[in-house]
């Protein structure tokens, strides 16, 4: 990629060490069931997307809190070796996010998140720092696995850094009004999109009718990814639907996390739009056909081969 300056991803987001088994179905309530395979790796939603921003290309900063054990010595580590600045991962006293994943054999995953030291990220440090990132980054990635009360601070700071902010609404909780006016993309799944705006979505037009949800309060421009039936873009001048990538799914965790931090650094790196949701697009495809969270984000070079293949 030809990135323009600046050109890097600040991610402001949650870490946790995820723990993940795989059975053939989900158990039963109360029932006991035997699994084929067990993951321990570094997971959360910021992570993740800090990963998958730093493996398709772009500089990547990542501001998070980690706990004083031994998982956060890991994730950390892990962080590191994946490409990513931690100078804004901050150890505090306590525990370590956890999450806790079962997968089936159709790929389809549950998840159970304890935040732990997610909970510490503190509104005066974060929005100093994103600030600071001002002349070394132009898109700002964030999640709502961020203590609530941030939310609307990271996103003002980043409007006033004048970087590019992408907000992934997952867990979909509601949000206050102002918030919304301050986030450019907005990149819900079809569930996340259904649980905040009240609109099913199960089509290219009902993905409208809940892209314009998003557009009435703000935001610049929304992606609602459909799984196998794409990427619906809606800004309020056009309306698309990308095709999804032909993969075998083995695993969904961190299908959408990859998928907006390869959109983050598309954008960073001057694509158009069109360009940076097919190279976001690629980047979940590819991560949905390999098992676990971070250790399945694909770098780059894989991505460009699957855009030109």
């Amino acid at each position: 990629m030809s990135y323009a300056k600046p050109h890097g991803v600040l991610v402001v987001g949650s870490v946790s060490t995820d723990l993940t088994a795989f059975s053939s179905r989900s158990p039963e309530p109360g029932e006991t069931l035997r699994g084929e395979g067990f993951s321990l790796a570094l997971g959360g939603k910021g992570a993740n997307q800090a990963v998958a921003a730093a493996r398709a290309g772009a500089p990547t900063s990542f501001l998070a809190c980690v706990g004083d054990d031994v998982f956060g010595d890991m994730v950390v580590r892990e962080l590191a070796a994946a490409g990513v600045g931690v100078d804004g991962v901050r150890t505090v006293a306590g525990e370590t996010g956890i999450a806790h994943i079962r997968v089936d054999e159709e790929g389809e995953n549950s998840i159970v998140i304890v935040p732990g030291a997610n909970d510490a990220l503190d509104e005066a440090t974060t929005v100093q720092r994103i600030r600071a990132s001002a002349d070394t980054c132009s898109v700002l990635l964030t999640q709502l696995e961020t203590p609530p009360r941030l939310t609307a601070s990271i996103l003002r700071a980043a409007r006033d850094a004048r970087l590019t902010t992408v907000l992934d609404p997952a867990p979909a909780a509601s949000l206050d009004e102002e918030v919304w006016g301050l986030v450019d993309f907005v990149t819900p799944n079809e569930t996340e999109a259904r649980m905040i705006t009240g609109i099913e979505v199960d089509s290219e037009a009902s993905a409208a009718s809940a892209g314009r949800w998003f557009l009435d309060r703000g935001v610049g421009a929304v992606l609602i990814t459909r799984g196998g039936s794409g990427t619906t873009l809606v800004t309020r001048e056009h309306l698309e639907t990308f095709p999804v990538f032909e993969v075998e799914p083995v695993d969904t965790t961190a299908a959408g996390d990859a998928f907006a931090g390869a959109l983050g650094a598309a954008l960073a790196a001057g694509r158009s739009l069109e360009g940076a949701v097919r190279f976001g697009s690629a980047s979940g495809a590819l991560a949905v056909s390999k098992r676990g969270a971070s250790p399945s984000i694909p770098t780059a070079a894989e991505i460009q081969q699957l855009l030109d293949h």
